[in-house]
């Protein structure tokens, strides 16, 4: 079987080249999102089973982490 992309020389096999993008800083003052800790606004997601879910409404009063997963190939 052939793959095709780019493996690296750890054997990270990828579809771009690791050089494919420079990475930058973000400038400064670019918000990043809420401080840890800070109040989140209520917000609705789909949940893995088609359901809709509210942040405040559907939790009570239990905490909840909120983890935003990015690609590691960009």
């Amino acid at each position: 079987m052939t793959r095709r992309g780019y493996e690296d020389e750890y054997g990270i096999f990828a579809p771009l080249p690791t050089t494919a993008g420079v990475r930058k800083l973000a400038p400064k003052g670019f918000s990043t999102g809420p401080a840890i800790g800070a109040h989140l606004p209520d917000f609705e997601l789909i949940d893995q089973h088609n359901m809709r879910l509210r942040l405040h409404t559907d939790r009570g009063n239990e905490k909840a982490a909120v983890v935003f997963f990015r690609s590691a190939v960009w």
